[in-house]
């Protein structure tokens, strides 16, 4: 049930919303790397990592899936490489049959129309046409975690995707991140509408005189003048 909230509530937010919702929280920030993309733009994807390291063979994924839970987004780690595609439409596929609601691939893929076809959200580096060139030994704890770029990534983290990119943050704090998300919507829309009726961002965040302010006090930072005013925008 809580899963089934968050997601819900997810739907009103973006992953910059949550990013800085990890920066306020002082965690870090775990994003995929920049190139990670949606093979359908507009995708977006939510649910708990289901984590699995590819050395070339199918099999890891179909493990996988027997204890994936419903609703679950499954993490490739195929190292980043960009010599080969390591997912498919046939495991595009049969993730949706066990119930996940998304892939993630530290990697590439490949069928693209038929994955597009398929419908479930799937964000990759690129796809290319070969598939896995060599099979390598099956590592211990490859069902344990994934590494995606700099990050480790397990079961005890929550996978989020839209049109930035994917970030994944700590089930554990979800409804924490959620609740200063939300905060950080709402303050971005007040803003923003106010820029629309005419009172551009300058004046709303009192610009001029943290430009006077800095003249003689030039340690001042932005953030520091944001929170004597009340208009926190960057934390």
């Amino acid at each position: 049930m809580e899963h089934e909230r968050l997601r819900q509530r997810f739907a009103t937010l973006t992953t910059a919303h949550l990013a800085d919702a990890c920066i306020r929280a002082g965690l870090p920030v775990r994003c995929a790397p920049a190139p990670t993309r949606a093979v359908v733009p507009g995708s977006r994807l939510f649910g708990p990592a289901v984590p699995a390291r590819h050395v070339g063979s199918v099999d890891v994924f179909l493990e996988a899936f027997e204890e994936a839970p419903a609703g679950g987004v499954l993490v490739v780690d195929n190292g980043g490489r960009l010599d080969e595609s390591c997912v498919g439409d046939l495991v595009v596929l049969e993730a949706r049959a066990a119930g996940l609601s998304g892939v993630v691939i530290w990697g590439l893929h490949r069928d693209t129309a038929d994955i597009r076809a398929i419908g479930l959200p799937v964000f990759s580096l690129g796809s290319l046409p070969t598939g896995p060139l060599s099979l390598g030994p099956r590592v211990d704890g490859g069902l344990a975690e994934a590494i995606v770029g700099p990050w480790r990534i397990g079961p005890a983290d929550l996978v989020l995707g839209d049109d930035d990119g994917v970030l994944f943050v700590p089930l554990a704090r979800a409804g924490e991140l959620f609740g200063l998300a939300e905060g950080i919507r709402d303050t971005e829309r007040r803003q923003a509408d106010r820029i629309r009726g005419g009172e551009p961002l300058r004046q709303q965040v009192r610009f001029g005189e943290f430009l006077a302010a800095r003249e003689t006090n030039p340690s001042l930072t932005f953030r520091a003048h944001l929170r004597a005013v009340g208009g926190a925008i960057e934390e």
